[in-house]
């Protein structure tokens, strides 16, 4: 390893901050390579990465199945545009709607893009099948909600470091308390074409909604005749030891929007899922991308879903995350004021008068774990489930001497 003279991240950070727009602030660590749960940087340390890309790398880095399709595929074909159909495209999307229990599948690339595609139709199926007059659909979502920073998303963000100074703003959207259910029920009107809401919120610190509330989403959208959108794009494929986050009371959406992890953490893959009566609602020429499902991100989400099949990894994380919940609460009073989550994937509350989040994910850098702040005093852990219990314990054994609990 290169002495602390020679080395090359701090000339490597100034680069970055230099000749980027300064829209991330990133911890100053800059890396160069990465195998399943580890990363390495220009001077030659390594880090048990601890946030997974937020969820996009559940399957690790450099997945060896996933990086073989991406080579198998680099070699034969990359790009036809949807101009054109490529030999990957049905089978991909047969198998998303299988995983989902959809009948078809929309592919795009971001999750901000999923996001938009189910605003898009949402509100296309308002009109044309539940009736609504045209320009009146509403779409009631949730306080805290992150589901992207494209200019419509942020409309109805109450993050004011997202939305500030980019109206105007984009009407249509009416926003509630998060697990509230009455409010919930007393804001659906006859105008309003869906629900968009996580499952579990990620950025807002990975809040948990209570029991019985999804259930109860489903039932409202069910009574009123409208659609439930779940955007299960950090909360899906099997990070919460379910394979989406609904599963965990047995609900099914009427659109599953899913990103992230469906790439594999080699190409961004986003998608929506939803019954032909809501997807069919589109017709050529109304929504598109021209990388939106190319042979690449198709081969590649074919093997990410093959892995889903098989039951492992969300019984990884099921396992693997209870033991690191557990070990985390005996945290509490010690440092932590509070843990949440489900599966491999928390959300660490600081306590104020020891330090903030972003002290702790600096010191934690130091000591070889990378993690990641959130709304000053959270730390979020999401490790890749292809993590070992030694990796989990030595990891929470960091948290606990950096914050003073060891």
């Amino acid at each position: 390893m290169n002495s602390i003279v020679d080395s090359r991240t701090p000339s490597a950070v100034d680069a970055a901050e230099r000749y980027t727009a300064h829209n991330y602030h990133p911890l100053p660590v800059v890396i160069t390579e990465a195998d399943g749960c580890w990363v390495t940087d220009v001077d030659g340390r390594r880090y048990l990465d601890f946030l997974s890309g937020y969820s996009a790398l559940n399957f690790g880095h450099r997945h060896p199945a996933l990086i073989a399709a991406a080579h198998a595929q680099l070699d034969r074909l990359t790009l036809t545009s949807r101009a054109f159909i490529h030999d990957q495209f049905a089978e991909f999307c047969q198998r998303l709607a299988a995983l989902t229990g959809q009948d078809l599948v929309l592919p795009m690339n971001t999750g901000a893009e999923a996001v938009e595609t189910a605003i898009k139709v949402a509100r296309k199926w308002g009109y044309q099948v539940k009736g609504v007059p045209d320009g009146q659909a509403k779409i009631i979502v949730a306080a805290d909600n992150f589901h992207g920073r494209t200019t419509t998303i942020i409309s109805f963000s109450t993050d004011e470091d997202a939305r500030a100074d980019f109206g105007p703003y984009t009407p249509g959207f009416e926003i509630v308390a998060y697990g509230d259910l009455e409010a919930l029920a007393e804001a659906i009107d006859d105008y309003t074409v869906a629900v968009l809401l996580e499952p579990i919120q990620g950025e807002a610190g990975v809040l948990v909604p209570p029991d019985g509330y999804l259930s109860g989403v489903r039932a409202l959208c069910s009574s009123r005749n409208v659609l439930f959108l779940a955007d299960e794009i950090q909360s899906g494929l099997a990070r919460t030891g379910r394979t989406f986050a609904v599963d965990h009371e047995d609900v099914k959406p009427d659109m599953h929007i899913m990103g992230k992890a469906l790439g594999g953490g080699i190409v961004p893959v986003s998608a929506v899922a939803a019954s032909r009566e809501v997807l069919g609602v589109l017709k050529p020429g109304q929504h598109g991308s021209t990388f939106g499902g190319n042979p690449l991100s198709c081969a590649v989400g074919i093997e990410v879903i093959k892995l889903l099949e098989t039951g492992e990894y969300q019984q990884r994380s099921a396992q693997l995350g209870a033991m690191m919940h557990e070990q985390l609460r005996a945290l509490i009073g010690r440092g932590v004021t509070a843990v949440r989550g489900r599966g491999l994937w928390a959300g660490v509350d600081i306590d104020p008068g020891v330090m903030t989040g972003r002290q702790a994910s600096e010191k934690l850098m130091g000591r070889g774990m990378l993690a990641k702040d959130t709304h000053g005093t959270t730390i979020r852990l999401a490790p890749p489930l292809v993590i070992e219990e030694d990796e989990i314990t030595w990891a929470v054994r960091q948290l606990a001497e950096v914050i003073g609990a060891a």
